[in-house]
Order: C-alpha cells, then sequence, then structure tokens
C-alpha cells in the first residue's frame, strides 16, 4: 500500500485532496465567515473543491458570505490548484535545499507534463516566472481600472484587481462581486484584461514556453504548438462569432447594451467558456443555441498542462485529424508532416471517452437527485467537470447530494481522467506475447 500511495502517478490526486481539507477546514474558522451559524462544513468544502480545482461553481456569495480572511483563503486554493500541488511543493523545496529527488522529479513531469526530466529544474522555475509575470500585469491593469473609474481606495483597488487577476490567469471564474462580471460588462479596461489573462493561462505553460524560446516563427513550432495556437484561434473566433449571433438582439442578454457591450459580450461569451467561469451576461436567460455551444467550447477546453480544463485541445484535434485520416484511407495519422504515434491516439481517445462518461453519469445523478430539466443538468454537469465555473443559477439551490457530485466532477476533471484511472489501478503487467488478430465489424 505504500508503494501504491507514493507512486507518482498517484501522488498528484492525493496532495489535491490533502489541499482541499485543509482549505475546508480554514473557511470553516469563524474568521472566514461574515455571518455566524448555519451550515458550515458542505459551504467550505464545495468551495475549496471550487477553487483547488480552479472551477468556480458556488453555493454561497464569494462577495458577501466570506470576510477579506476568507477570500484570501479562496485566493491561495486557487493559486495552488493553477499552479499544481506538487509543483509548488517541489519548487519550494528546490528553493530551501537546491535539490531534487529522482521520485520529486517524476511527481513534477506527471503534473506539468514534462518530456524530458532533466527539464523538470528549468520548467518549474520558467512556470513560476509565467504565472507572476501574467498575474501582476493583469493585476496592474485592473487595480488602475477599480482605482480610477470604481471610486476604490487604492488598498481595496489593489486587493480587488489582485483577486480577480489571478482567478483569471488560473482560468479559476471567483469574482469579488455578487453578479460576476455583468455589472462590469460595457468596460473594456476590465474585460479585455481579463479574457487576455484567461487565454494566457489557458493555452498551457509548455505553449507559453515554446513561444518564448522560438518566437512566432511557425516553421520552428512543433506539433502541439500548432495544434494549441491554431485550435484555440479557431475556437475562440467560432465561439465569439456564435454567441453574438445567437445573443446580439436579444433583450434578456446583450440585447440592451451599447454596441462596445455587445462586442465586449460576444468576446466574452467565447472566452470565458474556455473554463474561465467569469460570465459578463446571464447564462440563465441564454438561448439554447447559446448553452449548446458554449457547452461545446466548455467540454474541449483549452490547452494542456495549463490552467484550463476540458478534454483538452490536442486531445479534440488529434481525434479530428484520425476520423480526418480514416476518411481519406491514410493507414496512419499526419499532422504538419509529422506523423502522430498509435499511443497518442489511444490516449486521446481514452481522456475523451472517460470525459463522455464522467459527464453522462453526473448529468445521470443530477437528473435523479433534484428536478431540473436536462438542459440545465447537462450545462451544470460540462461546467464541473471541464473546470469552467458557468452555471444557469441552479447551483445555489442543489441539495447536498447533488453538491457532491458535482465536487466529484470538479475534482475528476482537474486531476485528469487518465491521471484518475492510472491512480486507481494497483498495477499493469506488460504482457510478453501477441494474440491472434481479428477485426469485428465497425459501423
Amino acid at each position: 500500500m505504500r508503494r501504491a500511495l507514493y507512486h507518482p502517478v498517484r501522488s498528484v490526486p492525493l496532495a489535491f485532496l490533502a489541499v482541499i481539507v485543509v482549505g475546508a477546514g480554514l473557511l470553516m474558522l469563524p474568521i472566514a465567515r461574515a455571518g455566524g451559524g448555519g451550515d458550515v462544513l458542505m459551504p467550505a468544502l464545495f468551495t475549496s473543491v471550487s477553487a483547488v480545482c480552479v472551477t468556480g461553481l458556488i453555493t454561497v456569495d464569494t462577495a458577501t458570505f466570506w470576510t477579506p480572511f476568507g477570500q484570501g483563503v479562496i485566493l491561495l486554493l486557487i493559486q495552488a490548484g493553477g499552479f499544481g500541488i506538487m509543483t509548488l511543493a517541489t519548487l519550494l523545496a528546490l528553493l530551501v535545499r537546491k535539490s531534487i529527488g529522482l521520485r520529486g522529479q517524476l511527481v513534477v513531469q506527471s503534473e506539468t507534463h514534462t518530456l524530458n526530466l532533466g527539464d523538470v529544474r528549468s520548467v518549474l522555475f520558467r512556470v513560476a516566472r509565467i504565472m507572476v509575470f501574467f498575474e501582476a500585469a493583469t493585476a496592474a491593469l485592473l487595480t488602475a481600472r477599480f482605482w480610477i473609474a470604481y471610486d476604490h481606495n487604492p488598498a481595496a483597488a489593489l486587493w480587488h484587481g489582485t483577486f480577480h487577476a489571478v482567478s483569471a490567469f488560473n482560468n479559476a471564474g471567483f469574482s469579488l462581486y455578487s453578479d460576476n462580471l455583468i455589472g462590469l460588462a460595457e468596460d473594456p479596461w476590465i474585460i479585455v484584461p481579463i479574457c487576455a489573462a484567461i487565454i494566457a493561462g489557458g493555452l498551457g505553460f509548455p505553449v507559453i514556453i515554446q513561444l518564448f524560446r522560438g518566437g512566432i516563427r511557425v516553421r520552428n513550432w512543433s506539433v502541439h504548438l500548432r495544434l494549441t495556437i491554431w485550435g484555440t484561434l479557431l475556437l475562440l473566433v467560432a465561439g465569439i462569432a456564435l454567441v453574438g449571433a445567437f445573443e446580439w438582439n436579444r433583450h434578456e442578454t446583450l440585447g440592451p447594451l451599447t454596441l462596445t457591450g455587445k462586442v465586449l459580450g460576444s468576446l466574452a461569451g467565447g472566452v470565458f467558456p474556455r473554463t474561465a467561469g467569469f460570465n459578463s451576461f446571464d447564462y440563465g436567460a441564454a438561448a439554447p443555441e447559446t448553452l449548446m455551444v458554449t457547452n461545446i467550447l466548455m467540454f474541449i477546453g483549452g490547452g494542456s498542462a495549463g490552467t484550463a480544463g476540458g478534454i483538452k485541445i490536442t486531445t479534440f484535434l488529434v481525434l479530428a485529424f484520425a476520423i480526418w485520416n480514416e476518411v481519406r484511407g491514410s493507414d496512419e495519422v499526419t499532422v504538419a508532416h509529422r506523423s502522430i504515434s498509435a499511443s497518442t491516439q489511444r490516449q486521446a481517445l481514452s481522456v475523451a471517452l472517460l470525459g463522455v462518461a464522467a459527464v453522462v453519469g453526473g448529468t445521470l445523478l443530477l437528473l435523479l437527485l433534484t428536478d431540473y430539466g436536462l438542459e440545465k443538468v447537462l450545462f451544470e454537469s460540462i461546467s464541473a467537470f471541464a473546470t469552467v465555473g458557468m452555471s444557469t443559477g441552479i447551483t445555489f439551490h442543489l441539495p447536498p447530494a447533488a453538491q457532491w457530485v458535482l465536487m466529484a466532477l470538479m475534482f475528476t476533471g482537474r486531476i485528469g481522467t487518465v491521471t484518475v484511472a492510472s491512480a486507481l489501478a494497483l498495477s499493469s503487467h506488460p504482457r510478453l506475447f501477441r494474440l491472434p488478430e481479428e477485426r469485428p465489424i465497425i459501423g
């Protein structure tokens, strides 16, 4: 059992669970809550899971239920979850001891998806620098705007700017406003920096590092970089265009806004579902077409080894190229004059199907435990699994059993379906022989 628990793949989920428990304990302290009495365990536990899993779903109002101390705990949990518990612990060990063991390298390699074991040390520091740079830049812009335009004193402006910057880059979606960002929907100095931070965090650290190394010369890009960049642009353009087309003149959402507000609302509608969880209009009043587009964007998610959730862009595009090459009758899957190995294709298929299974199972349980219809329940399940945090407004009213379902989906989505499946498997035995081949009828 000790060997099983200390296996690098299993250490990541265990570390996340440990931080969730610590976070829930801190949020249960009287100093963390603005009001006294009532149920404390479920709001604290749900909020801790949502923060560590950088989701953003809430059962209580972050702005009014939690004190500044409680909000600070949430901020630290978001940062820890975004950076990766094992990555953070190993970075601290490096700073203190100036060394790292083989087991620690394997753990961080599992968390950061580092391809070369010898690059773990440099990757850790690069990840830390990238996070500090983007969060500090976003916080500076937001702080200046809150100070100048919203009559916040310097301390309040800095707190609001820092909180929303960390929440945005880590794709968490927590906000210090009861209506999230609806009250700021027409302010480009707030919406645009937040969208930029969400996109940067959602690209994934390997992509950002490769861009810093190789620049914008496409010929030097790896297959992973090409898939992530072009896939991100495709989903952003499609999401912005479709949400804008469906909601532009609807009185319940973007209709009453100015032209600037409608453009910003469309931008947010294409960016926020990329696992960020903010909302600048009420998704409970959105058109069914918008909810469907948002479901697709949430499920696909962002880039690998970043702060985004979902099955990831590379997973989706590898499967898309596999289908395309199969339709063309090609024997191998190729992307940018490079072949994709069969093991990579199997991994992509496993991630996608496990994701579908998690969402379907969660949806069925929520339908059994609540009286809400399929449309809202499916939206909630995908939002939880993809660690997005968007809701049509039903999260506040879910019974405790349904909240447990959402917490399980958030944890599974953050850790990764393949990691969870690997952690549950006690051992693997390579087969030393090959069975006779047989081809069943497909389709």
